[in-house]
């Protein structure tokens, strides 16, 4: 069950912070739902990910962590550039991602 509250939580504060973000970046409402999707894509991945090595294999946390947060720039770049017109979606993904990531790192 805990496992299950840490991904709806992760989930939500990503969505939250990355649609805010989406919206200071001036991205076009049509293209939030990419953001959305993106999101709900790459999180549930990332977070389940992550609790499993932390779990089996601890002394690797930090080059799996590093691997999966760059895996979800990419991936979300990818369907930004495919899917939206979001200008720079590189770049959009890379600060996106890093503001969720240090704001996860800064709550939990």
């Amino acid at each position: 069950m805990e496992l299950f509250l840490s991904l709806a939580v992760s989930l939500g504060l990503t969505l939250a912070l990355e649609l805010a973000f989406a919206l200071v970046w001036r991205v076009e409402r049509s293209d939030l739902p990419a953001v959305a999707l993106a999101n709900l894509f790459t999180n549930p991945v990332v977070v389940l990910c992550h609790h499993a090595t932390a779990w089996y294999w601890p002394k690797y946390l930090i080059a799996v962590t590093a691997a999966l947060e760059l895996w979800a720039v990419g991936t979300e770049g990818l369907i930004y550039r495919r899917r939206s017109e979001i200008s720079r979606p590189w770049t959009f993904s890379l600060c996106a991602n890093a503001l969720s990531y240090f704001s996860g790192l800064l709550l939990f």
